[in-house]
């Protein structure tokens, strides 16, 4: 009987790929999926540090790992990715019972270390940064689905203080074009109709002499892609070429996320975000020139150390201006490791409460006025899933990346159906399906 694996993923659409990648690896071994956490052979957590939510949920998970090693002493416990890297001395300290630790630039030594394991005698450890390690000889074992992510680069060069992913995931090395096409017949080979190309500044790609737009545009002349998405750009390598490519590219659907994280130029600089606030919006507003209709997402940060009522006020004012399709929105909170996280002049936690919660309701208005603007359109939907309010309606995407509720008629799951916008509640469109759906 072959042995049997379990992996638990946290954090971004990047450790979702890590993890298919980490599939593909370990089906090549041999290694079979398990249903249960509590019957497998093998058992993984790829794990995210950006955020501090991730992690505490992480920390929980490990402890109920113990309580089935110490019923299962075979039991393998390997920890994957960004936490790996970051808290590598805590978890050997205090996680005695975890047998792996790999950063998210080790995965191939995977099969070397399962085949040693009856031999392993304490815990194994690999987290060197790799300047070069792309994986991109290696196919991840997907699920059957809609969208197949697809990993493009990896690293950051960008150095944002808050943030710790340049110290987990290392500098930004980009694949050739050449493995990304492959990877993306393959997926297309599969069944699956949309790709979302992915990196931690996706749009800072660079192989041999070729840009993202150059990537992006060989990836949408592809037969069988009929729609491309990606994340998370930067805004200082939002290009004019980029966005004449996604004009060009009907199946390049017409949608940008746009991290803004503050308003003020004195908290951008101390973030070293490498734009002013005047930069970034004469930004979005060429977006929307050039591509009518899109739709604009962003992450903004309150209470980043520093932040003053008058700096969060020209958050608030870029808001407007721009008026965001969707964010998501945080309170700061210190990653250790960070630049950011030596900072003294710490906002108190009920005015980041404040100011969050004031973020998030004047989002609330402009998503339900941006959408509200799609009334009487007629716009074609991916679909995607069943509604969960109702076994008669489907759920897609438009392209501009907001979701559609209408009745099934005779559209199937991947069709792309042209549907007209009747109404507006939330942050969710509802539709009537006008036409027949194409052949998926």
């Amino acid at each position: 009987m072959n042995p049997s694996y379990f992996i638990e993923t946290y954090g971004c659409q990047m450790n979702v790929a890590d993890s298919e990648l980490v599939e593909g690896l370990l089906q090549k071994q041999g290694y079979t999926q398990s249903k249960s956490l509590e019957a497998a052979d093998v058992i993984f957590v790829n794990t995210c540090s950006v955020r501090e939510h991730a992690e505490e949920k992480v920390h929980s998970q490990l402890g109920r790992y113990d309580l089935i090693k110490q019923k299962r002493p075979d039991v393998l416990i390997g920890v994957l990715g960004c936490m790996a890297q970051s808290l590598k001395h805590d978890i050997l300290e205090n996680r005695p019972y975890v047998d792996i630790v790999l950063g998210p630039d080790s995965y191939r030594r995977l099969p070397e270390l399962l085949a040693r394991k009856q031999t392993i005698a304490k815990s194994q450890v690999d987290t060197t940064l790799s300047k070069f390690e792309v994986y991109d000889d290696l196919f991840p074992s997907r699920k059957e689905g809609i969208n197949a992510w697809i990993s493009i680069m990896r690293g950051c060069d960008k150095f944002c203080t808050f943030c710790i992913v340049p110290f987990t995931r290392g500098r930004e090395r980009s694949r050739s074009i050449h493995g990304i096409v492959s990877e993306v017949k393959q997926a297309v080979s599969e069944g699956f109709v949309e790709i979302t190309l992915l990196g931690q500044n996706v749009n800072s790609y660079k192989h041999e002499g070729k840009e993202f737009h150059d990537l992006l545009e060989s990836v949408a002349q592809i037969d069988g892609v009929k729609r491309i998405r990606y994340t998370s750009p930067h805004p200082q390598d939002i290009t004019d070429p980029l966005l004449d490519v996604m004009a060009t590219y009907p199946n390049i659907c017409n949608y940008i996320h746009l991290p803004l994280q503050a308003g003020a130029d004195s908290i951008l600089k101390r973030m070293n975000r490498t734009y002013t606030k005047e930069q970034f919006i004469r930004l979005a507003d060429r977006i929307r020139q050039k591509l009518p209709n899109v739709g604009i997402s962003t992450d903004i940060i309150v209470g980043f150390p520093g932040e003053k009522t008058s700096d969060f006020a020209e958050t608030i004012d870029v808001m407007n201006h721009v008026k965001f399709d969707s964010a998501f929105n945080f309170k700061y909170s210190p990653r250790r490791g960070t630049k950011a996280a030596e900072y003294d002049d710490r906002v108190p936690e009920d005015e980041k409460q404040a100011r969050l919660i004031k973020v998030i309701e004047l989002q609330k208005t402009h998503t339900l006025e941006r959408n509200k603007s799609f009334i009487g359109r007629v716009e074609s939907v991916l679909v995607e899933k069943e509604s969960k309010r109702s076994k008669d309606q489907w759920v897609g995407r438009i392209d501009a990346n907001k979701w559609v509720i209408f009745d099934k008629g005779i559209a199937q799951i991947k069709d792309i159906v042209s549907v007209e916008i009747i109404e507006a509640k939330g942050v969710s469109l509802h539709g009537k399906l006008i036409n027949k759906a194409e052949a998926a």
